[in-house]
């Protein structure tokens, strides 16, 4: 079994993270929301958070698959 989970979560949220990333740089006057007298830009807030979590994802599955070996046999 050499599947980790760790793997598509990643990609999957590194993907979505970039395109609300980008999607929240390019539209910033679109999807913005006043919280405590701020007006923040949610979808730029978010894809940012997304993505950094889905590099840890990555970068933690690259790092579980070089620590362990091949399978015993």
């Amino acid at each position: 079994m050499g599947l980790d989970i760790r793997w598509p979560i990643g990609l999957m949220f590194t993907l979505i993270g970039l395109m609300m990333t980008g999607f929240g740089a390019a539209n910033r006057a679109g999807s913005v929301t006043k919280i405590g007298g701020q007006e923040i830009n949610i979808n730029l807030v978010w894809g940012v958070v997304l993505l950094i979590f889905g590099v840890l994802m990555v970068f933690f599955a690259y790092r579980g698959s070089k620590k362990s070996g091949p399978p015993p046999s």
